[in-house]
């Protein structure tokens, strides 16, 4: 087999701050970041460790003797890639390079290399591009000569020939501007999409959790699609959307089936996600913005369960989801856990409304899912008209915006708008 064909041999490193008081714990931490090493292709894990540092050092990160200790290791494992689990400025990268004569690769940059290998629709893959470059600027790696095979994605890991990597700041910032003005266009058609499906009275289901969590997997089985649903950070990137009815649960036969709604799978979130990537994504992430309710998917089987959600309420806060959209917590992947602490988790969500311990792989739970997602959906919208001056585009742009107008009549003194909305809608109204 030629040098070539074979997979980049590559390395992960945990930095462990001992002086900071809110770190995570590592050994989860150095676990999750060699799952994401391993959702890059032709990439070959052949070492990972935690590396406990009191301090960062500014110029190379680690100090003088764990800087050779280590190089040493490389040296004799014959690595070519090497990832810290953590930032990695651009001067420390240079001198890290430098000194063991590996290319390096932090947290951002290999989520970012993923999200470019895995993006597939158009606005993906612009949205990923436009969060690259940015991130690109202020690095400008060069290419390493014995990375030449050419491969998929950005060009973070590849070889010569990806121009991008070596391109000043200008045409970096003329790229940018160029795939702004095309992703603004990809965001317009989706918000045609949104405002045409609003017209349909069908409430919007969205997914959400860290990656990994089980969202494609409970998506699948909801909607009987065949999104890819693997044990694999980031298996899914593109939201996926489908129109589905409700199994009619607890009905009598008279009331007919069930209640159709628009289940929506969202990009698995993560913790020190990019904030290019956050950036980038949110016109992506607007599904969850505009949805009624919300489905907090978590892994409930993880060691790091509580830590990961609040990563995910985290996320959703500065995204600006709202406090007032309701939300149900799904206690996801139970039959993993071992017979006592599956009973105590039951017990558990039991005792609370928004919370349900599922198993979307088995099927446990569902259909006490499906009757939770009807009663929270159970609200009541009315149809009303207001009446705006013709002064006041605002409060008109925000009945448009969230898709509830029925009709639009010109008067002598202003418009008259049809709404149908909910109690929340009228509330947020009144508050503008």
């Amino acid at each position: 087999m030629d040098r070539e064909e074979q997979p980049t041999r590559a390395w992960v490193f945990h930095p462990e701050l001992t002086s900071d008081r809110n770190r995570r714990d590592a050994a989860p931490a150095l676990e999750e970041a060699v799952s994401l090493a391993m959702a890059l292709p032709d990439l070959e894990v052949v070492g990972a460790e935690v590396v406990r540092l009191p301090t960062p050092h500014p110029g190379k990160l680690f100090g003088k003797g764990k800087l050779q200790e280590l190089g040493a290791k490389l040296h004799a494992a014959e690595v070519e890639l090497v990832l810290i689990d953590g930032p990695v400025s651009p001067v420390q990268q240079r001198n890290l390079e430098k000194e063991w004569k590996v290319k390096i690769l932090d947290r951002t940059g290999l989520i970012l290399e993923i999200f470019s290998d895995r993006a597939r629709t158009r606005e993906g893959v612009l949205q990923v591009e436009m969060a690259a470059l940015t991130y690109q600027r202020t690095r400008l790696v060069r290419a390493w000569t014995h990375l030449e095979r050419q491969r998929g994605g950005l060009g973070f890991v590849g070889g010569p020939g990806e121009t991008q990597i070596e391109a000043d700041r200008r045409a970096i910032d003329d790229q940018l501007n160029r795939l702004r003005k095309q992703l603004e266009k990809v965001v317009r058609t989706r918000e045609l999409h949104r405002a045409a499906r609003a017209k349909v009275p069908y409430p919007i289901v969205a997914l959400v959790g860290y990656t990994n969590a089980g969202k494609s997997t409970l998506f699948n089985r909801m909607t009987g699609a065949k999104v890819l649903a693997k044990d694999m950070l980031f298996a899914t990137l593109d939201p996926t959307m489908r129109q589905i009815e409700l199994p009619a649960i607890g009905k009598q036969p008279a009331q007919g089936g069930g209640r159709k709604v628009i289940l929506s799978d969202t990009v698995g979130f993560i913790s020190d996600l990019p904030t290019q990537l956050v950036a980038a994504f949110r016109a992506t992430l607007e599904e969850v913005l505009a949805a009624d309710l919300i489905l907090h998917v978590r892994d409930i089987s993880h060691e790091s369960t509580d830590e990961q959600a609040h990563d995910v309420d985290l996320i959703m806060t500065e995204l600006g989801v709202s406090e007032d959209t309701p939300q149900l917590e799904i206690w996801n992947k139970i039959d993993l856990l071992d017979a006592d602490e599956q009973d105590a988790r039951r017990r558990e969500a039991e005792r609370n409304d928004s919370i349900l311990a599922i198993s979307a792989l088995t099927g446990e739970g569902f259909d006490n899912l499906v009757l939770a997602i009807d009663t929270a959906l159970d609200t009541p919208r009315r149809t009303e008209t207001v009446v705006l001056a013709f002064s006041d585009g605002r409060k008109r742009a925000w009945l448009f915006d969230k898709g509830i107008v029925e009709t639009e009549e010109p008067g002598e003194e202003g418009w008259a708008i049809t709404v149908t909305w909910t109690e929340r809608q009228a509330a947020e109204y009144a508050a503008l």
